[in-house]
């Protein structure tokens, strides 16, 4: 059984920073490529960002320069520290990832999701 924990959001207001996190546990072989991922009301699930387990990142072009991505690989977390938030930065942030656990056997894992609200 593999478990994702994130951080708790919350409210920040425009040009604000926030960061987030999140720490997986459990049945863990290896953990590969970490990421965040966020929905705004009536849309789709969207990725953020993406981390593999050497640090290439990705990142969807809304938040590039604003949004870094980071991981510990000793344990097992990831943080997304996101700068100059904007509204429509608005979403239910989930933390991913893609989990060997065991030699071969990987599965993808979501975290319970976290609210972050950017007031204008």
């Amino acid at each position: 059984q593999v478990k994702l924990v994130e951080s708790v959001g919350g409210l920040v207001q425009a040009g604000g920073s926030l960061r987030l996190s999140c720490a997986a546990s459990g049945s863990i072989f290896r953990v590969n490529v970490l990421g965040w991922y966020r929905q705004a009301p009536g849309k789709q699930r969207d990725m953020v960002a993406l981390i593999t387990s050497i640090g290439t990142t990705s990142y969807a072009d809304s938040v590039k320069g604003r949004f870094t991505i980071s991981r510990d690989n000793a344990r097992n977390t990831v943080s997304l520290q996101m700068n100059s938030l904007k509204p429509e930065d608005t979403a239910i942030f989930y933390c991913n990832a893609l989990i060997e656990t065991t030699p071969g056997s990987s599965y993808t894992y979501w975290g319970q999701g976290t609210l972050v609200t950017v007031s204008s």
